[in-house]
């Protein structure tokens, strides 16, 4: 099997390193956090206007990628940069909007004229898609929704938000949950902003006695999870490829620190202790792109295949973000734990990322029990 990625990925790979690279700096990043924006508008208008937006969709959806590499390629390089912009919350609304056919809002979300958050997530559910207690009760034609969602990315950016809540059914059951389009200044939304420890942007988002026309729903009534853990599918895989950019960045900073710290008249690197915790380390990566790959790879497979290679790719990425990011803090010394140093960054990200959509012992659960069909 040729793993080489196409032309066109090539260049949008090439395309997105060279504005990065020339336009995304630590010092910018932490001067867009220090200001006290959720991210640089700028950057991400431009991001849009490259197409990257784009990438993560289908031509039927208005995109020009959307297969599981054009998302391995973006993220990568997006986690190479230590970007904080709102692409994942694009990536996860527009899968779902492309799914109910509301090609209107995926247009404008390719065109980063809004963000739409997903905002799904509950304090008692962990990582578990099905746990939705959020309700929609029927009055007339129309739908009450009352509860909490936390973790919201980006929902105080946000124009829109794709609600989960349950119209019948258990607290667990993966039947009876419906998606509703909310405003973000429908009466009854309350939104408290909060940041993430890696400097994204996250959200506490209260319902109380929202009411909603029958538009608002989006697909049937109750059938709400398989689109929810498809499109969540793909924010993983695009996870995954985003931490192995971050892992690659660490990996980078941490080779050019070796050659230059010295002991004893000689670069450190140079200590064979060091060199084999090195080679240790890059052994563990490049087994994470295998992973990544193969999440890609399986991302349009049927779905126990999707949700298999998915969590394992995830179980891999988890345990090897906090080998990297423990072994490179540790070879950096105090340095490393410096927030005016970008390894501080990463190894925040990398952090994030093992806690979103499930940890190491989530995915090796969900692997077990989607190995066993």
């Amino acid at each position: 099997m040729d793993f080489n990625h196409t032309e066109e990925r090539v260049m949008l790979r090439d395309t997105l390193q060279r504005f990065l690279g020339d336009s995304y700096t630590h010092d910018h990043r932490r001067a867009v956090i220090a200001s006290g924006r959720a991210y640089d508008e700028t950057v991400f208008s431009a991001l849009a206007e490259q197409g990257v937006l784009g990438a993560l969709f289908t031509e039927e959806q208005g995109g020009f990628g959307g297969r599981g590499f054009d998302l391995s390629v973006v993220f990568e390089e997006l986690g190479r940069a230590g970007v904080i912009e709102p692409l994942l919350p694009a990536l996860l609304s527009g899968s779902i909007l492309a799914g109910m056919g509301r090609d209107e809002l995926v247009a404008e979300i390719i065109t980063g004229e809004q963000i739409i958050a997903l905002a799904h997530g509950e304090t008692d559910a962990r990582y578990d898609l099905n746990h939705v207690s959020t309700t929609a009760q029927a009055q007339g034609d129309e739908r009450v929704l009352t509860g909490t969602k936390t973790n919201v990315l980006f929902g105080a950016q946000a124009g829109h938000l794709i609600v989960s809540a349950r119209e019948s059914g258990d607290v667990r059951d993966e039947a009876g949950i419906s998606l509703f389009l909310v405003p973000i200044d429908a009466e009854g939304l309350t939104v408290v902003d909060h940041p993430n420890l890696d400097g994204t942007s996250g959200a506490t988002v209260t319902l109380q006695q929202v009411r909603l026309d029958p538009a608002a729903r989006l697909g049937q009534a109750g059938a709400g999870f398989e689109v929810i853990e498809a499109a969540v599918a793909r924010a993983l895989t695009a996870l995954s490829a985003e931490a192995l950019g971050a892992m690659e960045a660490v990996r980078d900073l941490t080779v050019a620190y070796l050659k230059e710290r010295k002991q004893f008249g000689v670069p450190i690197g140079k200590f064979q202790a060091l060199q084999l915790r090195m080679a240790d380390m890059l052994i563990e990566i490049e087994q994470v792109r295998s992973g990544v790959i193969l999440a890609a790879g399986h991302l349009g497979g049927p779905r126990h295949e999707r949700e298999r290679h998915v969590s394992a790719s995830n179980n891999l990425v988890g345990r090897v973000a906090a080998l990297v990011a423990e072994e490179c803090i540790q070879m950096h010394g105090g340095i490393g734990m410096t927030d005016e140093y970008a390894l501080s960054h990463y190894a925040r990200r990398l952090t994030m990322i093992d806690h979103q959509f499930g940890d190491v012992d989530h995915h090796l659960m969900r692997f077990t029990a989607f190995g066993a069909e």
